[in-house]
């Protein structure tokens, strides 16, 4: 399996992906609406999803993508290797404008994350990591390649962690979303330690700060899908660090029956 060119492959698409967005974000006309599961979609998510599988299918590997029919586990249990794709991550962030959405895609082998690409279109930045050679990250990256090989990309980007030290012990929650169990699992940190500091921000940027180094840890108490997370764990286990289970402590588990996360904490 030529991994250089499978994270080549997932850098473009999801670059390809939030260019389509971009376009979308700028006119206001989102053409909302409301799936089986009472959560939005808009055209920029159906561009964003018919754009990123046009370019992976190329790949031969299958694709679970939360815009499409989803695959009985019958089907789907006896694929050792899968794309798990984000189209829009932050979906009602999209509809506010606060700029906080993502496109992820993750390549997962064995259930476990190989490769992770996160692209925050309204910043122009990329995350991705992987495995074999670390997690990285460009900003402005559309004012700067326009050749996606990796070598070239690897010459524009900055390895994480970026942030060595911090001043505070920093803590990831969502902006939307928080449990009663997240609340009480961030108070004994409080507790734990003197100084402390909250950042709320939406979608798969809240696991790329921990990657960065720019926040120490991120618990979730909630349940998410598996692309909503699968691409940030990837990048922040190869800028080192841990990703669990919140109640066994056991590594995260991708394309499972229910296609529905556990409970988890990303730390450094």
């Amino acid at each position: 399996m030529n991994y250089t060119k499978l994270l080549e492959n997932a850098i473009y698409a999801s670059c390809d992906a939030g260019y389509e967005i971009m376009n979308i974000y700028k006119t206001n006309d989102f053409d909302i609406s409301t799936k089986s599961d009472s959560s939005p979609v808009t055209r920029a998510d159906i561009a964003a999803s018919n754009s990123i599988i046009s370019h992976l299918q190329a790949t031969g590997i299958p694709i679970i993508c939360e815009e499409t029919v989803e695959i009985p586990y019958e089907k789907r249990k006896f694929w050792n290797t899968v794309w798990i794709v984000d189209p829009i991550d932050g979906t009602k962030n999209f509809i506010k404008k606060n700029n906080e959405f993502t496109v992820n895609i993750a390549l997962i082998e064995n259930q476990e994350p190989t490769i992770g690409v996160v692209y925050v279109p309204a910043y122009d930045t990329l995350y991705f990591g992987t495995s074999r050679i670390g997690a990285f990250c460009i900003q402005d990256i559309s004012k700067k390649i326009d050749n996606f090989a990796i070598a070239n990309l690897l010459k524009h980007a900055t390895q994480m962690p970026f942030v060595q030290e911090l001043a505070e012990y920093t803590i990831i929650a969502s902006r939307y979303h928080r449990s009663a169990d997240t609340n009480n699992f961030i108070i004994g940190l409080q507790k734990q330690h003197k100084n402390t500091r909250i950042i709320s921000v939406g979608s798969s940027l809240k696991i790329c700060l921990v990657a960065s180094g720019e926040a120490h840890i991120y618990p979730r108490f909630e349940c998410l899908s598996e692309w909503d997370i699968a691409a940030g764990d990837a990048i922040a286990r190869a800028s080192g660090c841990t990703s669990v289970q919140a109640h066994t402590k056991k590594p995260l588990l991708y394309n499972k029956e229910s296609l529905a996360s556990e409970h988890f904490i990303i730390s450094r």
